[in-house]
């Protein structure tokens, strides 16, 4: 599963906030910042780099804010932003034509598919799964932070947010390959 690998800063956010959300934001900012290092390095396309350009953005100015001001009310409300975000980032991808999961895909897919209407078609699908899933999660942890749910709420919204879409971009794919062949064989 590639496209989690794109996440790894936002799973740290999770994981280390529980320690101080601004030792999240700065482990989120330094994972970020490795895999956008590492990928220059490898000659990775900048066009497949749009998801982990936005999340370097993203946790410089969090770092930022919660070393800044670390008591502030956001602290609250870090995991909807970080959700926010991330659904503004992929509507944005689609907006421009160039949806955030092509660039994974094109790690995976051989170069002779990647201007097929398939190709592209399948990576708009799957660029809205992740845009509505990362929307509607930070709508629920908007309403877990609001509402004082805690962490026995907020973790398995967070889980569901991240999981569903990757079921979904793990299976979609085939099944459209699949239908593919079978459309081509009758």
């Amino acid at each position: 599963m590639n496209y989690l690998r794109g996440f790894i800063p936002w799973i740290a956010l999770a994981v280390v906030s529980s320690w101080g959300w601004q030792w999240g934001a700065a482990v989120g900012l330094g994972a970020g910042l490795l895999l956008l290092v590492k990928d220059h390095k490898a000659g990775v396309a900048a066009d497949s780099l749009i998801l982990e350009r936005s999340t370097v953005l993203f946790f410089a100015a969090l770092t930022t804010l919660a070393f800044a001001l670390p008591h502030s009310g956001l602290r609250h409300f870090v995991g909807a932003l970080s959700l926010g975000w991330l659904a503004v980032t992929a509507w944005a991808t689609l907006a421009v034509g160039r949806p955030f999961t092509t660039g994974t895909a094109k790690r995976q897919a051989p170069p002779e598919v990647w201007d097929s209407p398939v190709f592209r078609r399948i990576n708009v699908v799957l660029t809205s799964v992740w845009a509505g899933a990362f929307a509607l999660t930070a709508a629920a942890m908007t309403v877990v932070a609001a509402t004082g749910l805690g962490s026995e709420v907020s973790i398995p919204v967070q889980v569901a947010g991240f999981v569903l879409p990757a079921i979904f971009t793990a299976r979609y794919p085939d099944r459209v390959r699949a239908r593919l062949r079978a459309a081509a064989a009758h």
